[in-house]
């Protein structure tokens, strides 16, 4: 089964489900315009523009400029100039310049924010990103960075699925700061139950395939790490520690039913290579080797008949 196909929901769940538009005003669909990686080794050019750009600073510190006001950057800031805002990037430090992702897009409108703008409640446009924002927000910068590199087909696409997160995750965190006595409530509950339920449903049907998390994040389209967020937050474990429960828990079915085969054959049935290491697993889960547990279900067996 394929997990992309899997995530999808059938006509009976579409009909259930009470989508709603709970950050913009219709469907949120932007128009990237481009995306690029810049070594700031010169100042830049004061100018503005009639869509939307961010910066995210990688690597280094700097200033911008921005409608006549100096701020200092570093890495992990975020550099929102919406249209018609004069900017320009400042390099303090020739030896160390920044390194930026720059994006250009359009056709966008949240919430109690003008249309194609991001509005900071402190009416700044700077955001000095935490530190598990400033994780994801990295990912996919660097994803549309190698995506331009690979020049892959679907491309751009690519980079509009990574360029919506960036801006979602953007959002919700504006959401939670604004009302912390809700964070983790009503936003997106929904839709983040019906992920890990999804993710749920895949490994059950697929653990004697080899998975990795990477893989279920690249076929749904999120990152490894909000993956992981909202596994452990949903069922109170990682994915892979699920995973692995899953496989240890059909090994010790097959080993009960008394069918014939040796431990290695056992721990391939259940996705696992390296016997060794599958055996280490049981012995940690179930306080005993597979072997033996295999030697006692079958004299107990013997004993039933």
């Amino acid at each position: 089964m394929n997990l992309c196909a899997n995530s999808l929901a059938t006509n009976e769940e579409v009909k259930n489900m009470a989508f709603d538009y709970d950050l913009t005003y219709n469907d949120f669909n932007p128009t990237v315009f481009y995306v690029s990686k810049i070594k700031m080794t010169n100042d830049g050019v004061y100018h503005d523009h009639d869509f939307t750009e961010l910066a995210y600073i990688l690597s280094g510190k700097g200033k911008y400029l921005i409608e006549g006001k100096e701020y200092d950057v570093e890495a992990g800031d975020l550099v929102i100039c919406n249209p018609g805002v004069k900017h320009t990037h400042i390099v303090t430090n020739t030896k160390e310049p920044t390194i930026e992702f720059i994006a250009g897009f359009t056709d966008f409108h949240f919430k109690n924010m003008a249309a194609n703008s991001i509005e900071l409640k402190n009416g700044g446009c700077i955001i000095h990103t935490s530190a598990e924002l400033k994780q994801e927000l990295s990912m996919h910068c660097y994803s549309m960075i190698a995506e331009k590199e690979g020049c892959k087909v679907g491309k751009y696409f690519m980079f509009k699925t990574h360029l919506m997160q960036m801006l979602l995750l953007v959002m919700r965190e504006m959401v939670d700061n604004e009302n912390p006595e809700q964070k983790g409530c009503n936003f997106e509950s929904y839709n983040k139950s019906y992920a890990v339920n999804r993710i749920i449903t895949y490994l059950n049907e697929n653990f004697d395939q080899k998975i990795s998390l990477e893989q279920i994040a690249h076929n749904m389209y999120l990152s490894p790490v909000y993956i992981s967020k909202i596994f452990k937050e949903e069922t109170g474990e990682s994915p892979i520690n699920y995973l692995i429960k899953i496989r240890l828990d059909k090994a010790r079915e097959i080993l009960l039913s008394g069918e014939s085969g040796s431990i290695k054959s056992i721990a391939t049935q259940v996705g696992y290579d390296d016997v060794y290491h599958f055996s280490k697993l049981f012995k940690k889960y179930y306080g005993i080797s597979p072997l033996y547990y295999k030697k006692r279900a079958m004299r107990k067996n013997a004993s039933n008949q």
